[in-house]
């Protein structure tokens, strides 16, 4: 049986209308069909009490073993405080050229960072980690380019400065991995 569908797996409370504008984000960007499903992840096991953070690592292997086999790709979100071993945190991670990743809204609150609490933001960064994230699984890398999706985000201003797209070449490099004619970049 073909994959023909990218699974988004809601490892944590998410509105129904914020997945559905994910879910977009998604099918505009990938041209897949979408499915949702809630799983109830433990995630103690990959909690550092040192760290006050979940090993983003074994959340990201969680997630592949529960992603359905015949979806093309596999997306985890997630609320909680991420970390690999080299990094202080991160907003997401993904097997490169694999079937799955995840991204967190736990460091996009403006809230973590002394400011006041702005919703939409949150979710506009969400949606630009989630978009990145299932970039990585299709192969691509970061982009120089600075308004891309693809582009490096290190802080949420990062987030802030790029689009939820790709940018041409991302777009480009995106349709000749999957090997299809030219969709037109933005």
């Amino acid at each position: 049986m073909e994959k023909e569908y990218i699974t988004i797996i809601s490892g944590g409370h998410f509105e129904k209308n914020v997945l559905r504008v994910i879910s977009e984000d998604i099918i505009r960007e990938f041209h897949y069909p979408v499915i949702q499903q809630v799983y109830s992840f433990d995630l103690s096991c990959y909690y550092h009490p040192g760290r006050r953070q979940y090993d983003a690592n074994g959340i990201l292997k969680e997630v592949l073993e529960i992603s359905p086999p015949d979806s093309i790709k596999s997306i985890g979100l997630f609320r909680v405080d991420l970390f690999i071993p080299i990094l202080t945190y991160i907003f997401g991670q993904a097997f490169l050229d694999g079937n799955t990743g995840i991204a967190s809204l736990f460091r996009l609150k403006n809230e973590l960072y002394g400011l006041e609490q702005n919703n939409p933001l949150l979710i506009d960064r969400f949606r630009k980690v989630i978009i990145h994230e299932l970039g990585h699984t299709f192969g691509l890398i970061h982009c120089p380019y600075p308004n891309c999706v693809m582009r490096s985000s290190t802080y949420v201003e990062d987030l802030d400065q790029k689009k939820n797209c790709f940018c041409k070449n991302c777009r480009e490099e995106l349709n000749r991995k999957r090997g299809l004619e030219l969709m037109t970049g933005r």
